[in-house]
């Protein structure tokens, strides 16, 4: 819909997938103050600025969606509301790149800023802990509550954008490789080479 913040794209055989827009703008990346216990790659907090708006997928990729996407399903857990699982960065470049080729679309996973400027809520950002409450059994499927395994997505609250699971259930993949911060304010990075 025009001007809506949220859209829903059809895939196949009934199954869509849930985009959340997510506006540009300037964030600290890192183990900011709010942060308990940080890890030391998550150091040194440095200022991030994206120049663009772009989607994020509301929930995780449903194992329904990766099977009528790929046609096969590597999940441990099984349930088409469950998160897929089981699958390396590879398989992902497959999935987008067949997901591009049914919806006609151009579908790629989110660079480590971008899903980290998202999972913190962009601008709507109130500066929590985990990505929508400084609580963690409000937002995410974790050691504690998840009884060792998945859960269905969106089960939890959303985020300040509406976004589900971007603490806890599963972990995501990004586009971009792992490499170590620096300090510098940084524009639309997009990790190591």
């Amino acid at each position: 819909t025009s001007g809506s913040n949220e859209i829903s794209i059809p895939v196949k055989n009934g199954i869509t997938i849930d985009m959340v827009k997510v506006e540009a703008g300037t964030f600290k990346m890192g183990a900011t103050s709010e942060m308990e216990n940080p890890y030391s790659w998550e150091e040194p907090v440095h200022q991030v600025t994206l120049t663009n708006d772009y989607y994020m997928g509301k929930y995780e990729v449903t194992q329904a969606l990766w099977q009528s996407v790929m046609g096969s399903n590597p999940s441990s857990f099984n349930g088409d509301d469950l998160p897929v699982e089981k699958v390396s960065w590879d398989d992902c470049q497959e999935f987008v790149s067949k997901l591009n080729g049914l919806t006609g679309k151009k579908f790629r996973l989110p660079t480590e800023a971008e899903w980290e400027y998202a999972a913190r809520g962009d601008k709507k950002s109130c500066g929590y802990q985990y990505s929508g409450s400084s609580n963690v059994s409000d937002v995410a499927w974790c050691v504690g509550n998840s009884g060792n395994k998945t859960h269905p997505v969106g089960t939890k609250q959303a985020n300040e954008l509406g976004l589900y699971d971007m603490s806890g259930n599963v972990l995501e993949w990004c586009q971009d490789r792992y490499g170590s911060y620096i300090s510098s304010s940084q524009t639309n990075p997009i990790g190591a080479v």
